[in-house]
């Protein structure tokens, strides 16, 4: 027997007596609050953790940051050399109420905007579609055409501002703009910075915004790998989002799995279109949920890190560093928001705020307290930002780099974490890839059978969430909420009229047709849909001339 093995069967021992000799004596005299305790993802939560890692394990499993395999960060000196990028995700009514939400946010310590599309926007439909009443500037920004985006970011320098822009089955057609008004602005398109969330896959799993069936829609996601890579190379291509996956009821182990299993699907996708794994691998990124357990959440985000980067260099057999690393942008949870007691909101986005820091985000948005109601308001804006600040700045844990390291429970649940998703990727896999499993519907099942566990404990009692189920409170109305009209949306339709008597109506059609006979094609799209976006085209006409090529994706309702 060696000394590790040795060392092991001590502590195991040791362990041993001290569960029945001390802990069950002492339950005997004083029972547990609980009869089980289990994380937010219905994992059990054991009563000690005691040290399971050696010696043997620590390279391989945990290393050191910025090497692989990446669990304790992508970066060698993290926040010690540079904060995370402080996003607040806006963007509501119009181009210049959203443009000066924006300056607002600059000016009170911001580092990057973080743009939201309105509902008709987000699944390419301009805002005088009689399907878009309603719903114009209502839970984003309105954009019908270049136009829009010029007041869009207007007096805010894009060489300078990294953005990130909400935008899936049209965005091709955003950052078409974003390229367009960034060269209008003297910037070309290999300075400009920042990230469009592109992932369809999570729409068709988790959150409904497709327009185009998989296969198509695939198609110009490797289009914008193919082109990002030889032209835009400070551009991150994708966001791929367990965020939304969350949201809609998983747990942290599937949000990791399914989210990672997505990925991989884009990976296959562009390596099959004849793309190298290192020439597009190191531009993406991904989007998680930082959640109420703040350990487990510490524990999922550095789980996620070396899964992605074993299956990277072993899968796919990537050979940069770059390419193995997931870089991730963090969310707070807006499904843990109460209409109740909004202010305890304020300490459920600082907990989430600080699950996201110490398991090592690249960027963050913090919820506002007032958004299981309205639309942010200013005050409670500058409120989820000071958050960020106040822990980058008073809280001391970005003074070292992977603080929690060495937890005996942290090291476990991240363990058990990367083990469970990794069982939810194999599932897949042996199913055909994650397109399969959407069709199949085993993904959204999963998801739903994990919502209706969590919502039957917090009905039945089993799970507290304060001002909800237990320490109600009578309250007022809170004051402020930002509420959006109807002469807004008649505001934009009228601009965009304007716009088209404009415009040359003549080159539109011809860009148009240019775009249509490419996507009948083989040619890579996003060079058409530039065009196309220069001339003012809008989203709505181009988003419908691929209509006419690609269809439209119908739903399998899964129940």
């Amino acid at each position: 027997m060696n000394n590790i093995e040795e060392l092991r069967n001590k502590v195991q021992s040791a362990f041993s007596n001290w569960e029945s000799e001390v802990y069950v004596k002492s339950l005997s005299k004083k029972p547990e609050r609980k009869k089980e305790f289990t994380s937010a993802s219905f994992s059990k939560v054991e009563p000690l953790y005691y040290p399971v890692k050696t010696d043997e394990n620590y390279l391989e499993d945990i290393g050191f940051p910025g090497k692989f395999p990446f669990t304790r960060g992508i970066q060698p000196t993290m926040y010690r050399g540079k904060l995370w990028t402080m996003r607040q995700y806006a963007g509501f009514g119009d181009a210049k109420e959203s443009n000066n939400r924006y300056r607002y946010l600059l000016a009170h310590g911001t580092s990057g905007l973080s743009v939201a599309f309105d509902l008709p926007t987000q699944i390419g439909y301009d805002s005088d579609d009689p399907i878009a009443f309603g719903e114009v500037g209502k839970v984003g920004v309105a954009i019908d055409t270049l136009a829009d985006m010029e007041i869009l970011f207007d007096h805010i320098p894009l060489d300078k501002i990294s953005t990130s822009m909400t935008i899936n089955a049209s965005a091709s057609v955003l950052l078409a703009m974003y390229i367009v008004v960034a060269e209008k602005q003297g910037v070309s398109k290999d300075k400009i910075s920042g990230t469009i969330q592109n992932d369809i896959l999570k729409e068709y799993i988790a959150r409904g915004t497709y327009i185009y069936p998989p296969k198509p829609s695939m198609r110009l996601i490797t289009n914008i790998f193919e082109y990002c890579a030889k032209e835009v190379p400070k551009w991150n291509t994708i966001s791929i989002s367990g965020y939304h996956i969350r949201e809609a009821g998983s747990t942290a182990a599937q949000e990791v799995g399914f989210t990672i299993a997505d990925g991989i699907a884009y990976v296959d996708a562009a390596i099959k279109t004849g793309l190298d794994v290192d020439n597009f691998a190191g531009q993406l990124s991904f989007f998680f949920n930082s959640h109420n357990d703040l350990l487990e959440e510490v524990a999922k985000f550095r789980a996620a890190r070396r899964l992605w980067a074993r299956i990277m260099k072993y899968r796919f057999g990537a050979k940069k560093e770059k390419s193995m690393m997931l870089r991730f942008h963090a969310q707070t949870a807006g499904s843990t928001l109460t209409a109740q007691q909004v202010d305890n909101n304020i300490v459920r986005v600082t907990v989430q705020t600080l699950a996201a820091v110490l398991g090592g985000a690249q960027s963050l948005h913090t919820n506002s307290k007032d958004e299981a109601l309205a639309l942010p308001s200013e005050n409670s804006v500058m409120t989820a930002l000071r958050t960020q600040q106040v822990i980058a700045h008073e809280s001391g844990v970005t003074n070292t780099i992977d603080p929690l390291a060495g937890s005996w429970y942290i090291e476990t649940i991240t363990d058990q974490i990367e083990k469970e998703a990794e069982e939810y990727i194999n599932k897949i896999d042996s199913m055909g890839g994650m397109i399969a499993a959407i069709e199949a519907g085993y993904v959204q099942t999963e998801i739903q059978n994990a919502s209706y566990k969590f919502e039957k404990e917090v009905e039945g009692g089993d799970r507290i969430i304060v001002g909800r189920n237990k320490f109600q409170a009578k309250e007022d109305e809170p004051p402020e909420l930002l509420k959006m009209n109807l002469k807004m949306q008649e505001n934009q339709i009228k601009f965009l009229s304007k716009i088209r008597s404009e415009r040359n109506n003549i080159e539109v059609d011809l860009k148009l047709n240019d775009l249509r006979v490419a996507a009948a094609g083989e040619n890579n799209l996003i060079p058409y849909i530039i065009e196309a976006v220069r001339s003012y085209a809008s989203v709505g006409e181009i988003c419908n001339t691929l209509r006419t090529i690609y269809g439209e994706y119908k739903e399998t309702v899964i129940i």
